[in-house]
C-alpha cells in the first residue's frame, strides 16, 4: 500500500515539474515596459486608477502609436507636449523628437483617485 503510494506521489510531481517548465523564451506573463511599451507602440491599460505601469520608454525621433484600452472604469490619456489625448479603443501616433521625461495623464475625471493617474513617458 505504502509503495503503490509512493509511486503516485513521484508520478505526481513528475508531472507538477514538467508543467511548471517551459520554454525560455523570456516571457513571464507579467505586465512590464518591454510588454506594455514595446519598442515604439505603448499599450496603455485603464483600471481605477492606473494605466498598468509607471513608466513607457520610447526612443527620441521615432514615431509612436500609443492606444488605451480601459479594462474597469471610464478613462482617456493624454500627454500635453505632444498634442496627444486618447480614449476608449482609440490610439494615436506621434514623434517625438526631444529626450526627457513626460507625463501620461488621466484625461477623463474617473473618481477619488484621478489625480494619481499618471504615468511617466520617457524618451530616450
Amino acid at each position: 500500500m505504502k509503495k503503490g503510494l509512493l509511486v503516485l506521489l513521484a508520478m505526481g510531481l513528475s508531472l507538477f515539474l514538467a508543467a511548471c517548465g517551459g520554454d525560455d523564451s523570456g516571457d513571464s506573463g507579467s505586465s512590464d515596459d518591454t510588454e506594455a511599451s514595446s519598442g515604439n507602440e505603448i499599450n496603455l491599460t485603464g483600471t481605477n486608477f492606473s494605466f498598468g505601469q509607471d513608466e513607457f520608454t520610447v526612443p527620441a525621433g521615432e514615431e509612436v502609436t500609443i492606444s488605451l484600452t480601459n479594462e474597469d472604469g471610464m478613462h482617456g490619456a493624454a500627454i500635453d507636449e505632444f498634442a496627444i489625448e486618447v480614449e476608449d479603443g482609440d490610439s494615436a501616433t506621434f514623434t517625438p523628437e526631444e529626450p526627457g521625461e513626460y507625463e501620461i495623464y488621466c484625461s477623463i475625471p474617473c473618481g477619488n483617485g484621478h489625480d494619481d493617474m499618471v504615468s511617466t513617458l520617457v524618451v530616450e
